[in-house]
């Protein structure tokens, strides 16, 4: 369950990198574009793959940080006990549902790198790489959804998000 956790880990800090780069190459591309009028052909979709895949290789670990959107207005009235079988079933719903898009990303995937899809811009990227996103992202998120499962009864907390009042 720690490697699991530790992978989760890494994913979000090589995210939080993609991130960072997306920031840079949009300021790049404004400053290129606006005060040079020399605007770039990679700028734009390279971000977008950065986001992209910066976004989903951070779902996991926000997860154990409790960083996913919850609505607990009601739950937070319930008893400990309660709380912690509305995480189960939580938790339980998300193992489910990524792991059915994980599923069918993988598929759409696979897809589009055996028939060699592109973007069809300028750097004419092939569009698995995007694609492949999804179920690697997902299939952590399930992953993580289970450890997560596993370590609720012993867990402090019952809730799985920030919570804010």
């Amino acid at each position: 369950m720690s490697v699991i956790s530790r992978i989760s880990r890494a994913l979000c800090a090589i995210g939080a990198v993609l991130m960072a780069a997306t920031g840079a190459m949009l300021t790049y591309e404004v400053i290129a574009r606006y005060f040079f009028i020399k605007p770039t052909i990679w700028a734009a979709e390279l971000s977008q793959l950065c986001l992209i895949w910066g976004c989903f290789l951070a779902l996991p670990h926000l997860l154990v940080l409790r960083r996913h959107i919850t609505v607990n207005a009601v739950t937070n009235l319930l008893p400990e006990r309660a709380q912690k079988v509305c995480a189960a079933f939580a938790l339980v719903a998300i193992i489910v549902f990524s792991s059915i898009v994980a599923f069918y990303g993988w598929h759409i995937f696979y897809d589009s790198f055996s028939r060699g899809r592109t973007t069809g811009s300028l750097l004419n990227l092939p569009v698995w790489i995007a694609e492949l996103s999804v179920p690697v992202g997902f299939g952590m998120l399930a992953l993580q959804g289970l450890v997560e499962l596993i370590r609720l009864p012993g867990a402090g907390t019952t809730s799985l998000g920030a919570t804010h009042e």
